[in-house]
């Protein structure tokens, strides 16, 4: 599997933010503390990834200093809780979504709806919806992508390697539980920063 500090630039479909100044910057960053990019992005315009271990409120920086370092444009959703101020705002203009937990159901619909509507969208979700260990992963990313008809792509963290990794793009089936079988053995190797996957 290719590895590099960041590429140079994205796969055309991939959706994109405009140049910024803070894109320099984070990189400089991402490279000075020795992280990593494994893999390769799909060149689609529409996708669910799901990024796991998620066992670290570092776990977000790094991943919204490679987001902005990449210039990737990026939805993520994160817990309502997150959006106060000044944090809120900044969440917002970074991609996050505001959800509320306790009503994941309609969270589905509203983000399979924002998928009909986007050209590109590539949201991100993180499957064990908290930084404690869970041995039952949370299904909503199955349900929006298999509702909106778009792929799951695979990010994982591994922190002994100081590496953000691009697993395999996968096509949801009928069969729910052995689509999170399959995603979950993928995410046995590795490693974040205060545990692996249950």
């Amino acid at each position: 599997m290719r590895t590099t500090p960041l590429p140079p630039a994205l796969p055309a479909a991939v959706p994109q933010l405009a140049q910024n100044p803070w894109r320099r910057l984070c990189r400089w960053i991402v490279v000075r503390a020795g992280w990593r990019l494994a893999g390769e992005f799909p060149d689609v315009p529409k996708l669910v990834f799901v990024a796991a271990p998620h066992s670290s409120w570092w776990d977000g920086v790094w991943g919204l200093l490679f987001k902005v370092g990449l210039g990737l444009d990026a939805s993520f959703m994160a817990k309502r809780e997150l959006f106060f101020w000044p944090l809120g705002p900044l969440l917002r203009r970074l991609g996050a979504i505001p959800v509320e937990r306790g009503a994941a159901h309609g969270v589905v619909p509203q983000m399979v709806q924002r998928f009909a509507r986007s050209e590109r969208l590539w949201l991100g979700i993180a499957a064990e919806g908290t930084r404690k260990k869970v041995r039952k992963w949370k299904s909503g990313f199955w349900h929006i992508a298999r509702e909106a008809g778009v792929p799951v792509m695979l990010v994982y963290f591994h922190y002994p390697e100081k590496t953000i990794g691009i697993g395999p793009l996968l096509q949801t089936t009928p069969d729910l539980d052995a689509d999170m079988a399959r995603i979950r053995a993928f995410y046995v190797p590795w490693q974040g920063k205060n545990r692996g996957t249950v």
